[in-house]
């Protein structure tokens, strides 16, 4: 199977905002967008995005994995790019419709199919920079993706840097593609000079998250992860990692922590990213100051860190019981 993200499905769901409102979803053979060379996002970056996954379970059955939570982010990150916000049930529709349609194009386990709603403004105007566009396009693409760790879980390494931000004050809890762009001249040199797999930015020595994916450590029986302030991310992942681990026993602490302490808690911590991709990707050393340091002492894969991993995959795939309602058949 293609690299992650490079395959896609024969179908796909569209949408048009005009004239004060929102046409109704359409399912159409996947094919590019025509998009005039003024279109409003191409000039100002007026788009969000979401990532979700459906599964196709062992018995045969489709399930998604919390897509409200999906559904209200992206209507959240509308609103903060000021882009025309489609209703719940619209986006809901375009998902469902997007995925019934290449039914037989979903992978079975361990593979899924990667769902992929996007927003963008489609007003023809690149004088409207002081303003959000009044035109928009909600399209759903998908893709068939394997086990995101087909090669075997490894133990990452991450460069801290404690200077710069991956995104704006209050706008890291948006999800759309200017975040991404802005944090990838520093993954970029941190994997040329360190041979860093990611950057964990901590501005002013603020820990926050990584470029792509939230940061999140085990101390003992404690959960240490950045609290919600709009600097990060919500991640539906880390959410859903959070309640598992409190039901387990766990110690939930969600605090605002420095790169000092980080530092003082790796040798005898577990620390992972998490995401919709790979679920969760083990941390094992970071750089900072040129000095590297490894988690938990050894810079091996965490123990902890894999059965919090193991235990929310078993409930994607329906080999657990499934007590907070987070899949839904189709």
């Amino acid at each position: 199977m293609p690299e992650f993200g490079q395959a896609f499905t024969t179908k796909m769901s569209v949408a048009h905002f005009k004239d004060e409102q929102w046409s109704e979803v359409q399912v159409q053979p996947l094919a590019p967008l025509n998009l005039h060379p003024a279109t409003h996002v191409l000039h100002y970056s007026s788009t969000c995005f979401e990532g979700l996954k459906a599964y196709r379970w062992e018995d045969g059955s489709i399930h998604l994995f919390r897509y409200a939570e999906n559904i209200k982010r992206l209507r959240n990150s509308a609103r903060s790019l000021c882009l025309p916000v489609p209703s719940y049930e619209l986006v809901e529709c375009a998902i469902i419709d997007a995925v019934k349609s290449v039914v037989d194009e979903i992978p079975n386990l361990p593979g899924a199919l990667y769902i992929r709603p996007t927003l963008i403004g489609s007003e023809l105007n690149i004088g409207a920079a002081g303003r959000g566009s009044t035109e928009a396009i909600l399209y759903v693409i998908t893709s068939p993706v394997g086990d995101y760790f087909s090669g075997g879980i490894r133990p990452l390494k991450l460069l801290i840097d404690d200077e710069n931000m991956r995104s704006t004050p209050k706008f890291g809890q948006v999800k759309t593609g200017g975040n991404y762009a802005a944090s990838l001249e520093s993954v970029t040199q941190a994997r040329a000079e360190f041979n860093a797999d990611q950057v964990l930015f901590c501005p002013d020595g603020q820990v926050q998250e990584t470029g792509a994916a939230n940061f999140i450590m085990i101390k003992n029986k404690t959960i240490i992860t950045k609290s919600l302030d709009g600097s990060i991310l919500p991640g539906i992942t880390r959410d859903s990692l959070l309640k598992l681990a409190a039901s387990s026993g766990y110690e939930i602490e969600e605090l605002n922590y420095t790169v000092t302490e980080l530092l003082s808690w790796l040798p005898e911590s577990e620390a992972f990213m998490s995401g919709t991709a790979a679920v969760v990707s083990p941390v094992g050393s970071m750089i900072h100051e040129g000095i590297e340091y490894l988690v938990g002492g050894n810079g091996d894969v965490g123990e902890q860190t894999m059965q919090l991993r193991s235990a929310l995959t078993a409930i994607q795939t329906g080999k657990t019981t499934d007590q907070w309602a987070w899949t839904s058949r189709l």
